[in-house]
């Protein structure tokens, strides 16, 4: 590895901002708990399943079944 780098041709990502949003959720214990669990097992951080999970939602639009 060089011990610098020149970034002052460097460009931004343009889309970077668009890629993720940070927001703020109520989770059951629960939930946390069994995706920190799964997390344990795979190695991925237990914020990336739930995001992955979710992305999996959308993809294969899921819809709840809610229970009357």
């Amino acid at each position: 590895m060089r011990k610098e780098y020149d970034f002052s041709k460097s460009v931004r990502n343009p889309y970077a901002k668009h890629l993720k949003k940070q927001v703020t959720l109520r989770l059951g214990t629960d939930v946390i708990a069994y995706f920190k669990d799964l997390a344990d097992e795979t190695g991925i951080p237990y914020q990336s399943l739930i995001n992955l999970y979710l992305q999996d939602c959308v993809q294969t639009k899921k819809k709840l079944k809610w229970a009357s």
